[in-house]
Parts: structure tokens; C-alpha cells; sequence
């Protein structure tokens, strides 16, 4: 068995070359994230659902990850099984569901039960590949992360793009595409090796859960990230129909351009990550995660008021919305690694990912409902409690003693 941990300090080029291959291989497996929803429309129409069962094939992926999560973190699975090798069995998984949605599915049960299977998989990626990260950065984590997050951003938003350059109207050719890309980063992530920071492989502990949740400064941090995950999930798997309504309603449909509008919302937010990973670093944790959770919420209430507006309008207004949305998630996660125990780290990331995720199905869930009533033009404004909740807890976490560890003392 591979060695977990090293004693030599890593060089600048040598971790930098394994944050560049890294996050490749995240943006290429979260891929399969969206794949099926980016084609929700023609998928709907091919299986006749309804907008409920249409939001299944997001929530799926969110209630497969959240299982996955659960039995990872009770397990301690990212903590006893060598990390590269749990990413690339876990995106093969991954892979080998949505291959068989493209060739052999054509009804709903059955499309459903694989995208659960695909967030099942998809648990063994994302908080595996903070894992490594953070084996490799102690000082510049939240760049580190931040520019992990950020790939995954993209990688998320790519269905969106593959089908603006090909897939309208070609749902199979987008999922297979999906999983194409995904493949090649199962292959990616076994030519990184284990970071001088990681720790050495922990034994099982049933009580490392319980100590989790017991910690003060941890919980305050989850709180923040549990506010975020309300707000950005809902608006990544519906602003797609929201474009559309939009467009609708100023007199020109335009569906192509509404998939990449929708791609640029999501994959701007990318940037956002690396850019609040390098000014959390120097600023502090709390301060960039609070700020970017203000100007996100007030967004939820300002999608209501550039509805159907010119473009001039509407696209600065989302590439600020889509950099804001998710340039935190990252911040949120570098906390929880500085102030969880060093031994169980990756369980700490992904139980903090698995109730975030799990509450991303409500507010999924709830969206086209209270489209419904209000119509698309004020579907996100009840968005707005998670921010604001994020942003109490992380100024509560911060005025604590135990934000001394976040940052190198940047609170």
C-alpha cells in the first residue's frame, strides 16, 4: 500500500503541478453533475415528464451524493482508503451510470435510480479531491481549494456547453460527451501522489462523527456552508429555465443563447473561486465568505427586477451573481480542514458536503413550485434566507477564539 504521508516540504513546482493536474481531473468528472439536467428539456419531452419529475434528475444527484457522503464520512472511508485511488473507481462508477442513461434508458424510474448512483459515485470525487489538496497546501490553502472549486465549477457548467455547440435537441450526445470527459479524469488522478501534509491513514472511529458535530468552531463553519449550499444548487439547476422565461417574455426564445448564458453563469464562478481563495488567504476566511454571501443574497432579489430586461442588463448581472454564488464554497471547506482533526479531515469534508447537499434537494425541489404561484421572475427570492443565515454564522465564528486557526490567524 502507498505511504499517506511524507516528510519532505513539497517545492512550489511540485505542488503547483499536482494542483494543475488535480483540478483537471475535478472539472472533468463533475461533468456528470449536470448532464442530464443541461438536457432536462428534451429529456422531459422524450419521456413525457412533468417539471417535478424533471427536477428529479438533479435531485437524484443530490440525494445519491448525500448517501454516498454519509456512508464516506461514517466509514471514514476518504481517510483509510488511499484518495486517488477512491477518485478514480468512484468517477469509473460515475461514468459507466450515465453511459447507460445515453444507451439503454428511455423512461423515468430508471434514469432516476442512475443519477442516484452517479451522486453516490460522485462523493468518492469531490471531497477526495479536497482531501489531496490539502495534503499538498498548508500555507495558500484557500487558493489551493479555492482553484479546486473553481474547476469544478466549470466542469459542472460544461453539459450547458456541450449542448449550446451541438447537443440542442441531442440529449444523448451531451451525456455521452459527459462521460467521455469524466473518464479521461479517473486516468488523470492516478498520476497524483499523496501530499507531505496528508495524514497518515487514520483507523476506522465510530466517534470521530460525534466529535465533529460537538465542535463549536466546525458546526459554525458548516452553518455558513449549509446557508450557501441553499442558494447556490437552486440556482445552477434553474436558471436554465429561468433564461428561457426571460427571454420568453422580452419576445425572442433564443434557447442557444440561453445555454450559454447559463454556461457562462456557472463557469464564471470559477474565477470567483480562485480569486476569493487568494484574498481569503491575506483577509481572512470569514471576511470573503460574509461578503460574497451579502452580494449573492441580494442577487436572489434582483433576478425579480432585471426579468426580461435587455441584455445589457441581465448578462453583467448574472456573471456577477454566478462569481459571487460559489466564491465562498471554497472558503467554507479550507475552514473546516483547518479547525477538524488532522487525522480525519477528508470525513470532516464530507460530512460538512453531505448535509449541504441534502439541503440543496429542498430548495431544488421547492423552486418551479413557487414558480408556480409567483412565475420564474421571483421563483429565487426565497432563496435569500440561506445567505443570510451563512453570513450570521461565519461573523458569529468569527468574534470566537477558535478563528485564530483559519488563515494562519486571518480570520
Amino acid at each position: 500500500m502507498e505511504t499517506e504521508s511524507q516528510t519532505q516540504e513539497p517545492t512550489k513546482p511540485s505542488r503547483y503541478r499536482v494542483l494543475l493536474v488535480l483540478a483537471v481531473a475535478e472539472l472533468l468528472a463533475m461533468t456528470l453533475w449536470f448532464s442530464a439536467s443541461a438536457v432536462g428539456p428534451e429529456l422531459a419531452a422524450l419521456w413525457d415528464l412533468s417539471s417535478a419529475e424533471t427536477a428529479w434528475l438533479t435531485n437524484a444527484v443530490q440525494l445519491g451524493f448525500v448517501v454516498g457522503a454519509v456512508l464516506s464520512a461514517t466509514l471514514t472511508l476518504s481517510d483509510t482508503i488511499p484518495p486517488r485511488y477512491l477518485f478514480a473507481v468512484s468517477a469509473a462508477i460515475g461514468v459507466g451510470a450515465t453511459v447507460l442513461i445515453a444507451l439503454a434508458v428511455s423512461s423515468f424510474l430508471p434514469a432516476v435510480l442512475l443519477r442516484f448512483l452517479t451522486g453516490v459515485a460522485l462523493a468518492g470525487v469531490y471531497p477526495t479531491g479536497m482531501k489531496i489538496m490539502a495534503g499538498w497546501f498548508r500555507e495558500g490553502r484557500g487558493f489551493a481549494i479555492g482553484t479546486l472549486v473553481g474547476a469544478l465549477t466549470i466542469g459542472s457548467a460544461m453539459p450547458h456547453l456541450l449542448r449550446a455547440i451541438g447537443g440542442v435537441g441531442r440529449p444523448r450526445l451531451v451525456l455521452l460527451g459527459a462521460a467521455g470527459l469524466a473518464a479521461v479524469s479517473g486516468v488523470l488522478v492516478l498520476f497524483v501522489r499523496p501530499g507531505p501534509y496528508q495524514a497518515p491513514a487514520a483507523p476506522f472511529d465510530p466517534g470521530a462523527v460525534r466529535r465533529m458535530l460537538g465542535d463549536r468552531g466546525t458546526m459554525l463553519a458548516n452553518l455558513g456552508y449549509f446557508g450557501h449550499m441553499w442558494e447556490l444548487y437552486a440556482v445552477w439547476a434553474w436558471i436554465p429555465v429561468y433564461l428561457a422565461a426571460s427571454f420568453a417574455a422580452s419576445g425572442d426564445p433564443a434557447p442557444t443563447l440561453a445555454a450559454l448564458l447559463a454556461f457562462g453563469t456557472i463557469a464564471v464562478g470559477g474565477i470567483g473561486a480562485v480569486v476569493a481563495g487568494v484574498f481569503a488567504d491575506r483577509i481572512g476566511r470569514t471576511t470573503v465568505t460574509s461578503g460574497s454571501m451579502v452580494v449573492s443574497g441580494t442577487a436572489c432579489i434582483g433576478a425579480g427586477f432585471v426579468f426580461g430586461g435587455p441584455l445589457l442588463i441581465l448578462v453583467p448581472f448574472l456573471l456577477i451573481w454566478g462569481f459571487v454564488i460559489v466564491a465562498d464554497s471554497a472558503q467554507f471547506s479550507a475552514a473546516v480542514s483547518e479547525l477538524a482533526e488532522d487525522n480525519y479531515v477528508g470525513s470532516a469534508l464530507t460530512l460538512q458536503t453531505a448535509v449541504g447537499f441534502l439541503l440543496t434537494v429542498g430548495s431544488i425541489q421547492i423552486t418551479p413550485i413557487i414558480a408556480e404561484v409567483v412565475g420564474w421572475q421571483w421563483a429565487f427570492s426565497p432563496l435569500v434566507v440561506g445567505p443570510f443565515v451563512g453570513t450570521v454564522a461565519m461573523l458569529w465564528l468569527r468574534r470566537l477564539p477558535e478563528a485564530t486557526a483559519l488563515a494562519g490567524g486571518r480570520r
